[in-house]
């Protein structure tokens, strides 16, 4: 497989998201790169705000990045119409883009109302805010108790600490039941 850096696949489906109106955030080591500590990702994680009607548009324009990329479209309508995640796979560099159904929740609902523009390759591309990436791998992290999640969150707290908002974390941090573990970010 082809070595290659995942910011080209970013912006190839970011520019699909446009053309199809389909409001997504990047979120995963992709966002940890952008706020916090550099660190090698081998996928891409995008939350998206999808309809079922538009789940042929996204698999064609998928395949039609000429890829030989695998995507499932009867697995993703699944997905779209109960939650979850679906993926795909570009064929040649093997990098794999989950896309996160948005479960448009009130979190969620903040996250996409939060998200920051960033500048990848010329283009403008939609991230999580760096709070909602700390809360996310936390909560993350008190499900699966797996320490890359909290490594990242403790990446990006230090990096980003000097804009970040601390009462929307806070506030955030209490509702998500992960007060405690940002109490020790903090510390």
């Amino acid at each position: 497989m082809e070595q290659t850096d995942p910011r080209k696949l970013l912006v190839d489906v970011a520019r699909i998201f446009d053309r199809l109106k389909i409001a997504y955030l990047v979120t995963g080591g992709m966002a940890v790169f952008a706020w916090g500590r550099p660190r090698f990702t081998a996928d891409i994680d995008v939350v998206v705000e999808i309809k079922p009607a538009d789940v042929k548009a996204l698999g064609k324009a998928l395949r039609d990045l000429g890829r030989a990329g695998y995507f499932d479209e009867e697995v993703a309508n699944e997905v779209v119409r109960n939650g979850g995640e679906f993926n795909f796979i570009d064929g040649v560099t093997g990098i794999k883009v989950d896309f996160w159904i948005s479960s448009n929740n009130n979190f969620d609902l903040s996250r996409f109302k939060r998200r920051t523009a960033k500048e990848i390759s010329g283009e403008k591309i939609y991230f999580t805010s760096p709070e909602d990436l700390i809360l996310s791998k936390l909560k993350w992290y008190k499900e699966s108790r797996s320490n890359r999640h909290l490594e990242d969150a403790e990446s990006v707290f230090k990096i980003s600490g000097t804009v970040l908002d601390m009462d929307y974390l806070e506030k955030w941090g209490k509702k998500l039941g992960v007060e405690e573990d940002l109490k020790k970010l903090k510390s």
